[in-house]
């Protein structure tokens, strides 16, 4: 499975949920890869810090707009159960190349109808490469949500109608993301017990049941769940 999270906004938490997903899957004894698109290279520095503190990581590579090229991830992917894209904002070209190799574009996205408002053209370019890979799945996941307000079901309202599933699973926005990617862990090492950890164990679950529903619609037979 190779998962892209993307998107046009930044400050949403696309490079702290790869983090945090990739630990997760790691923890569960699943092979995986963690591709840095984001020329900011905030996974490559959580890298360095989790080695430094002797934290077990996952496989980390920094790739860009040529990552969908023959011999580039594709020369790579295969020997791993999960492959996460971090994508930056505001860089068309490389999360076009992302999508092109992704099987499911997750695109993070702030509880407010404004946030809600900029997803509009990270979708319009999912379409466009939807349109040229019929394997390529999309779904839209609430980040940074602050309990049960009006405002989060305003928004969720709003995204609903933007032709692509939202996810059940939801980030709050919670401390514990952050004081786990400054010590080089996943929030489900450093806080397990702490809701975070089960929002991102939800949203790994999800995310390996959306993926073998794609697989199984297609004709596919289902391949070993990550979870």
């Amino acid at each position: 499975m190779i998962i892209a999270l993307t998107g046009q906004k930044g400050g949403i938490g696309k490079s702290t949920t790869a983090v945090s997903l990739a630990v997760a899957a790691l923890a569960r004894g699943k092979r995986v890869l963690l591709v840095d698109a984001d020329p900011q290279g905030t996974v490559r520095t959580w890298g360095e810090v989790a080695s430094e503190a002797g934290q077990a990581t996952p496989t980390i590579v920094a790739m860009g707009a040529q990552m969908h090229r023959p011999g580039q991830l594709d020369s790579v992917s295969p020997a791993y159960d999960l492959t996460i894209i971090d994508c930056p904002p505001r860089h068309g070209e490389i999360s076009r190349a992302a999508l092109m190799v992704a099987d499911i574009a997750v695109f993070p996205c702030g509880p407010t109808a404004a946030d809600a408002w900029a997803l509009a053209s990270a979708i319009e370019v999912f379409r466009e490469a939807s349109a040229l890979r019929d394997k390529l799945a999309g779904c839209v996941l609430i980040t940074r949500k602050q309990g049960r307000t009006a405002l989060a079901k305003s928004a969720r309202a709003v995204l609903e109608t933007s032709g692509l599933p939202v996810l059940g699973a939801e980030l709050g926005f919670r401390v514990a993301y952050q004081e786990a990617i400054a010590v080089g862990k996943g929030v489900t090492t450093y806080a397990p017990r702490d809701a975070s950890a089960r929002e991102i164990h939800q949203l790994l679950d999800e995310l390996t049941r959306f993926h073998h529903g794609q697989e199984a619609s297609r004709g596919f037979a289902p391949q070993a769940a990550v979870a």
